[in-house]
């Protein structure tokens, strides 16, 4: 690949504090830059040097603008011919903007890189190098995030992934279904479903202020410290069956038939009969012991244990 060829078109009193070593950070990437006193000796002509070597074969023309510059008869005279030679040969001209000067009319319409600090614009010389080059410095684009293709459904009021946090809380719970999750725990690096920090953050919150979730902060700690502990709130868990447990509302009825008809009174029942998870199992009784269906006592451990039947629920089994 060949060298490209730069006109830099400038002021002579922006030289010292800019345009020296401007010219030579872009000849260390491979730039060709045609530069007045790099180019021309005593006795050359300004014309012929400017217009017939140096505009004429460069493939790019920065033009470096600033309040010396735009004022200048041979600036304004460069800039005229590198817009000719942009309608006729595809020249690329690149304004950079050092002061704040008003920038010519003609190139109100190109974009132009602002170099705020002449001392320190890594940044800006990266743009302008990807543009002489023709590079994008847009990033490669990664794989799509585990966590958007996972198992999510919808759960109306919440987005996915939303959703997809109120499921894997739930997933991580082991025995109690209000047990208390530090989110450290559930949305680790190996966790391949897991969004980023700050999204399980933000959800938490969110779910926090819908009631699925209870939050408790906390303060202090390294940087594994997320800040916060929660539980799965009743309703939360109730959202999380009704959205990804199979046959739901089935295994809720069947539930009922063997507390009432068969005297199966405890959670740990209840697993072995239905061969449910004893979180799920949990669930069933908490939920119809919110509902004034059964009174629930002698709880040892984590099992949970029904000690009274309500009337009202051995009516449904009508």
């Amino acid at each position: 690949m060949e060298h490209p060829k730069v006109f830099l078109s400038h002021a002579s009193e922006d030289k010292v504090h800019f345009v020296d070593e401007f010219a030579l950070k872009l000849t260390e990437e491979g730039i060709d830059v045609w530069l007045d006193k790099w180019e021309m000796l005593p006795g050359d002509s300004l014309v012929d040097k400017i217009f017939e070597e140096g505009l004429k074969n460069a493939q790019a023309v920065i033009i470096v603008l600033s309040e010396n510059s735009v004022s200048k008869p041979w600036v304004r005279e460069e800039l005229n011919t590198s817009i000719v030679n942009k309608l006729q040969k595809g020249t690329r001209i690149i304004p950079v903007v050092i002061d704040k000067c008003e920038v010519p009319q003609s190139l109100k319409s190109t974009l132009w890189e602002q170099i705020s600090d002449t001392n320190d614009y890594k940044e800006s010389l990266d743009r302008i190098l990807a543009s002489i080059y023709g590079k994008i410095l847009k990033p490669k684009i990664g794989a799509i995030p585990a966590y958007t293709s996972s198992r999510i459904h919808e759960i109306a009021g919440l987005e996915s992934i939303d959703s997809l946090i109120l499921r894997l809380s739930c997933e991580s719970v082991s025995e109690w279904p209000v047990e208390p999750i530090d989110p450290k725990d559930v949305f680790h690096k190996d966790n391949k479903e897991a969004p980023s920090k700050s999204q399980v953050l933000e959800s938490i919150e969110i779910l926090k202020d819908q009631n699925y979730l209870s939050v408790s902060y906390t303060f202090g700690g390294g940087s594994e410290h997320w800040g916060c502990h929660y539980n799965v709130t009743l309703y939360g868990y109730e959202e999380y069956c009704k959205a990804y447990i199979n046959d739901y509302t089935k295994i809720l009825d069947s539930a009922i038939g063997l507390i009432v008809n068969e005297d199966t009174l405890t959670n740990y029942g209840l697993r072995d009969k239905l061969e449910i998870s004893l979180p799920l199992a949990t669930h069933i009784i908490r939920l119809l012991e919110n509902s004034d269906y059964v009174k629930v006592g002698g709880e040892c451990g984590t099992r949970v244990a029904i000690y009274n039947v309500s009337a009202k629920l051995r009516r449904t089994m009508r």
